[in-house]
This record gives C-alpha cells, sequence and structure tokens, in this order.
C-alpha cells in the first residue's frame, strides 16, 4: 500500500483531502443534530408537552432532516454528472452550512424542521459528487482504500461533535443562550474553510471526457430514467436495497444509543445530570473510534474477499450488536465494551456504500447513480424513523417499562432485506469502473 500511495500525485491528494473534509463536517452536522434534538424539542415545543411528546417530535425533525438529505442527494446527484463534481461540491457545502447556522435561531417546531429539511439537502448531495470524484481521480489500486478513507473520515466528524458537546451543554444556558443553539452557531463555519479549499480542486478528466461526448451528442448526462433500464436497473435495486437495509439500522436504531445510555444511567440513579452528560460523550467518543475501524476493516474484507461476502458480515454482525446492546446493556460499566460493539458493526456498512456504489455505474450516471442508491433508500429510512416512534408508543401501551429495546430489535429484522438481495448484487471485486 505504501507503495501504490507514492504514486498518487499532489493534486490527487488534494481532491482526496477536500472531499474528505466535505463529507467530514456532514457528519459534523448529524452528530449535533443528534446531540442538540432533545433540548431542542423541550425548548421549542409547549411547556406542559411530557417526555413522549418530545421524543415523537424529535422522531418527526429526524425524519424530516433525512427526507431533505434524501431529496438532496437525488437533486444534486443529478447535477453532480450535469455540472461536475466539484461544483456541486461547493453549492452543497455552501447549503448545509448555511442553514445549520440558521437552525440555531429556530423560534418553533416549523422553521426547525424546514432549516433541518434544507441542511439536509446540501447533506445529501455533498456524498454524491465526492465520492464520484474519488473514485475517478485516484488510481484504481488505491480507489478503494481512498473512498474507505473518505467514509472513516465522516467518524472523525461525529467525534468532533461529540466533543464540541464536551464542552458546550445542549442543556445548560451561556449569556442567555442555550447550549444547543450555540453548537448549530459552530456547525455553520466549515463553510468558511472549504469553499476556498475548493478553488484549487480540478474535475476529474473521466467527468470532463463524457461531457465532451455529451456535446456531440453521444450520451446523456445525468438523469434517473436510465438507471432502472437495462443494463443499469439490477444495479440500482440492489443498491436502493443495500442502503435501505444498512441506513434503517444506523438511523432507526444506531443513532438512539444516546436514550439508551440515558436508560441505563436513570435505572442506577447515582449519577448527577452532569455526569450523565460526561458519560453520554465518553460513550459516543468510543462508539465513534471503533466505527471508524469498522469501516477500514469493511474495505480491507471487500478487497480481500469480495464486496458481497463484506456486505453479509457486515449485517450478519450488526443485528448481533442490536440484541446485545439493547438487549442486555443494563449497567454503566457496559458501555464501555458495548458501545464500540455497537459501532464498529453498525456502522460498518458505511464502508461498503463509499466503494461499492461508485462501481456501479458509468461516469455519465455515476453520481446519479450512487444518489439515487443512497437516497431513495433514505426515504425508506425516514419512514422506518417514524415507524420506530410508532413502535416505542406501541411497546409503552403494552405495559414495557423501556420500549426503545424491544422496538430497537424489533428494527433490526431489516438487515435480513440486505442479506436476501446480495444474492442479486453484482461482484465488483477487481473490476475496472464502468466507463
Amino acid at each position: 500500500m505504501k507503495s501504490e500511495a507514492s504514486s498518487i500525485s499532489k493534486s490527487q491528494w488534494w481532491v482526496l483531502v477536500v472531499a474528505c473534509l466535505g463529507w467530514m463536517f456532514d457528519t459534523f452536522d448529524q452528530r449535533l443534530f443528534i446531540l442538540a434534538r432533545a433540548p431542542a424539542m423541550a425548548k421549542l415545543l409547549p411547556a406542559s408537552s411530557d417526555v413522549i411528546a418530545q421524543t415523537q417530535a424529535s422522531t418527526w425533525m429526524t425524519a424530516i432532516f433525512i427526507a431533505g438529505w434524501a431529496t438532496g442527494g437525488l437533486i444534486f446527484g443529478f447535477y453532480g454528472d450535469r455540472l461536475g463534481r466539484v461544483r456541486t461540491m461547493a453549492i452543497t457545502i455552501t447549503i448545509y452550512s448555511l442553514f445549520t447556522g440558521l437552525s440555531a435561531t429556530a423560534q418553533g417546531l416549523g422553521d426547525f424542521a424546514l432549516y433541518r429539511f434544507l441542511t439536509g439537502l446540501g447533506i445529501g448531495g455533498e456524498f454524491a459528487a465526492g465520492a464520484a470524484l474519488i473514485a475517478e481521480i485516484l488510481p484504481a489500486k488505491v480507489r478503494p482504500y481512498a473512498l474507505g478513507l473518505m467514509q472513516a473520515t465522516a467518524v472523525l466528524g461525529t467525534l468532533l461533535g461529540t466533543i464540541c458537546s464536551l464542552f458546550i451543554e445542549v442543556t445548560a444556558t451561556y449569556a442567555g443562550v442555550d447550549g444547543w443553539r450555540l453548537l448549530f452557531v459552530i456547525g455553520a463555519l466549515p463553510a468558511l474553510v472549504l469553499i476556498p479549499l475548493r478553488m484549487n480542486v480540478r474535475e476529474s478528466d473521466a467527468w470532463l471526457a463524457t461531457r465532451e461526448q455529451a456535446r456531440r451528442g453521444h450520451l446523456t448526462l445525468g438523469g434517473f430514467r436510465a438507471l432502472f433500464k437495462l443494463p443499469w436497473r439490477r444495479a440500482s435495486l440492489v443498491g436502493i436495497t443495500l442502503g435501505f437495509s444498512g441506513q434503517l439500522g444506523i438511523w432507526a436504531i444506531g443513532t438512539w444509543s444516546p436514550e439508551l445510555m440515558r436508560l441505563v444511567m436513570a435505572s442506577e440513579g447515582y449519577l448527577s445530570a452532569a455526569e450523565r452528560s460526561r458519560v453520554i460523550g465518553g460513550g459516543l467518543i468510543v462508539k465513534d473510534l471503533a466505527s471508524a475501524f469498522g469501516i477500514m476493516i469493511f474495505t480491507w474484507a471487500a478487497e480481500r474477499y469480495g464486496r458481497r461476502p463484506a456486505f453479509a458480515v457486515s449485517f450478519v454482525s450488526s443485528i448481533a450488536a442490536v440484541l446485545i446492546c439493547f438487549g442486555g446493556m443494563r449497567e454503566t460499566a457496559q458501555i464501555w465494551w458495548m458501545m464500540p460493539l455497537l459501532g464498529l458493526t453498525v456502522w460498518s456498512v458505511l464502508g461498503g456504500f463509499s466503494l461499492y456504489f461508485p462501481e456501479l455505474f458509468p461516469t455519465s450516471l455515476r453520481a446519479s447513480g450512487i444518489g439515487l442508491c443512497y437516497n431513495v433508500a433514505r426515504y425508506l429510512t425516514a419512514a422506518g424513523i417514524l415507524g420506530m416512534g410508532q413502535l416505542l408508543t406501541l411497546f409503552a401501551g403494552a405495559g414495557f417499562a423501556q420500549p426503545l429495546r424491544p422496538a430497537a430489535i424489533l428494527l433490526s429484522t431489516g438487515y435480513l432485506l440486505g442479506l436476501g438481495v446480495l444474492w442479486w448484487a453484482p461482484e465488483t471485486k477487481g473490476e475496472p469502473l464502468p466507463s
């Protein structure tokens, strides 16, 4: 790997750095939102609202955010093929930074939901453009590891968000300003860094050549209709299903890990609010670090054994981890090994998305195809998130003292769908990118 890395030019390294930073700051916003949503709902809802109402509102806000992400992924996936990868990255970074900042100004559920939807637009579009750019510019031998690195740096974004929350307590106030609002202000800063850096990123030669062919009338850039026609229909349907199965686990199950830790500590009853906040922050940090390892392990396994076996192991291990963590976490001490287990497994599939989706589609449809697989699945995931809210109500009504546990375990059956579709998934290990 060292000799292969030395073959990467300075301009290629620069592309990799900027694309990784773009996706890292995307996930920085995601973590800020996950940490801020509960105190934000407590502030923006009427004072008489109970915990169930706040949880339901948090569920709706998460679903709206994911729906915006899905919409942005489709729209800017299309424009990533039409306008180019670099220009699209700049547009999407500006959008998500702007509306992350505006989230701090929300005065009610309506404007908060609007800002989160528009933030999602930018985040969803940035990944497709960045992944397509890396896939096309980096040499074939290092491409899988570069895409895995891009996804792994996303974990640095979530880690950065958690570290910020250790210094700015989301439920506290600072000079009369809510802590969760300050976190969103910080989340607006990436645009100040990334937009100037983008000026030195060049467009991929593959896309420039394909654009020239399109100008001559030999093909069409972008679009979704072609993705559901032969020969790309199979790849599209497989990608959408894999995307849904993996993201359901992350968003409808994995992102409720702070609430799981709160349940455990509340049942023990001896930690103060400040101590609970520190334990949750620490638990998320060790989970994030394990997630980075999980993504890189997936990348290594996919290169050694194939994409399909790597997905299969990821899905099976994720089911086991959800059963162990949401079914068995009863003591605060267990957080320190169960949270890394959850990160190592449930988040590992992200390495598969960044590696596999660009390998399924030709240059003229690559950003559109990545956007389709990643983001049609997100609409389905948003429905799954709302389903989580309904399951919480259902299990609470059935007498479960901690309905989060059975709800998460039931939703983990969604991984079986991903396992089933692998039968039809094309194996792309060792194959060149479709041109």
